[in-house]
């Protein structure tokens, strides 16, 4: 069958495609292909600049146009020729001796991928894919969701909710504070993540510019290879490497998304779990359907769908990060087909934050719900009471608190208020233990 969206293997190709297509211009055969083009192109610019030889502007014009021109038939040209190579970054560097060839540059060819390994073309191309989709795509998503998060913390700062810890009734918090517990999460890990330098390697067949420094020892290839990776393609050039980047900071990168994903799940989590407490409604649209048997249900599948695909992006980013800085001696070949993966977890994370956004439009505050759950949990007020007792010197309150509350039903205003009429402590006091509500009780947070 040919490839659609109904005959493709995996659902990010196939059911999903619509939601996540834009990103093979990241991670795609030929989003690689187009970065390796870039490299090799901003590479032998470089080379003319430190005037290892000169190329007029109309050769320059033209390599500069088979980048920005650079299409599927370029792709597809490269790829035809790979059948005769075997060889992925050698059809590259073919592509762009043709073009030299057409716009007569034939005795400059041999200066592309002068002195280089295909690694120090993939261990540059795919870190500035890399930083691309994460500076264009997932970045942005995650700043846009974590402010979206913190527009709900700001509308519901002052509605009280009863806390559970262990699953049981605890003293009461506000439900906008405990969204921007996850704001505040994800705050910290996103900055941490930013922190995280995109690295590459750039150094010959073994990293040591053999190949360089035998053809023109004089110069600082050390000095020029940190130049051309900082300056012109803006990464950071590891100085000591084998035939391969080290990936540390890649596999660093996939481990910050980890943590962020596994907050993401414990959101999700959290959000299904107040609606089937009935302390969120859904909005309904019409003419969708919650459940093929029971017509009254409204799932929250949103929530549902984003852990799963979190689930799956975190168990492939496991594997990244812990393959990918191994490699025998001066190299491997695992790396190579590890990384044409990246893009699959990637994919799988942008439409977990696209489901969360998504099942957060359709909520609907049931706040009569968190309130009668206060009113019909007086018991939660015996923290407080025996609290101020302790500050008044009262003897054995927690114990006190205890055999007024623990394991009995019924607890309520009345029963609370008449075990403070029991108590030996001041009018004051009294007056003041009777103000304590479930609805009040619920601390302070930072503005």
């Amino acid at each position: 069958m040919e490839l659609n969206a109904l005959t493709a293997i995996s659902p990010i190709d196939g059911r999903y495609r619509s939601q996540v297509q834009h990103l093979d211009e990241y991670f795609s055969e030929y989003a690689l292909m187009k970065f390796r083009v870039l490299v090799e192109v901003e590479y032998f610019l470089f080379l003319a600049d430190k005037k290892f030889f000169s190329a007029p502007a109309a050769l320059r014009n033209a390599l500069k146009e088979s980048l920005e021109k650079f299409d599927i038939a370029a792709a597809q040209k490269i790829k035809e020729t790979e059948k005769v190579t075997n060889h992925d970054v050698k059809a590259v560097e073919y592509f762009l001796k043709e073009v030299l060839d057409s716009a007569k540059g034939e005795h400059l060819k041999e200066w592309v991928h002068f002195g280089l390994t295909s690694q120090d073309i993939n261990n540059t191309a795919i870190p500035l894919s890399w930083k691309a989709a994460i500076e264009a795509e997932y970045v942005p998503a995650i700043l846009n969701l974590n402010r979206l998060l913190d527009q709900f913390a700001t509308d519901w700062k002052d509605i009280p909710m009863l806390a559970r810890t262990h699953g049981q009734p605890a003293s009461p918090t506000r439900l906008g504070k405990e969204w921007k517990v996850f704001v505040e999460r994800l705050d910290n890990q996103i900055q941490l993540f930013l922190e995280v330098p995109i690295s590459a390697k750039f150094g010959g067949a073994t990293g040591n510019f053999n190949a360089h420094h035998i053809a023109f020892p004089k110069k600082d290839w050390v000095k020029l290879g940190n130049e051309f990776v900082e300056d012109i393609l803006g990464l950071q050039r590891q100085q000591y490497t084998t035939q391969i980047e080290h990936y540390d900071n890649l596999a660093a990168h996939f481990d910050a998304m980890k943590r962020i994903n596994t907050i993401l799940m414990d959101l999700c989590r959290d959000i299904w779990t107040y609606i089937s407490m009935d302390y969120f409604k859904q909005k309904t649209k019409k003419g969708e359907i919650g459940s093929s048997a029971m017509p009254h249900k409204v799932n929250p599948i949103d929530f549902e769908n984003a852990e799963g695909n979190l689930g799956i992006a975190s168990a492939l980013l496991e594997h990244l990060s812990a393959k990918l800085p191994i490699s025998r001696l001066q190299r491997d070949l695992t790396d190579s087909t590890v990384l044409r993966n990246i893009g699959v977890p990637f994919a799988h994370m942008i439409l977990a934050i696209k489901s969360i956004e998504k099942g957060l439009s359709k909520l609907v505050l049931n706040e009569s719900k968190l309130s009668s759950d206060l009113e019909n949990n007086w018991a939660v007020v015996a923290e407080a009471i025996q609290t101020v007792l302790r500050r008044e010197n009262y003897p054995q309150p927690y114990e006190a608190l205890k055999a007024l509350t623990r394991g009995k039903a019924g607890i309520n205003k009345k029963s609370i208020h008449q075990f403070i009429s029991t108590l030996k402590v001041s009018t004051a006091v009294k007056q003041e233990l009777r103000k304590i509500t479930p609805h009040n009780y619920t601390g302070v947070s930072p503005k």
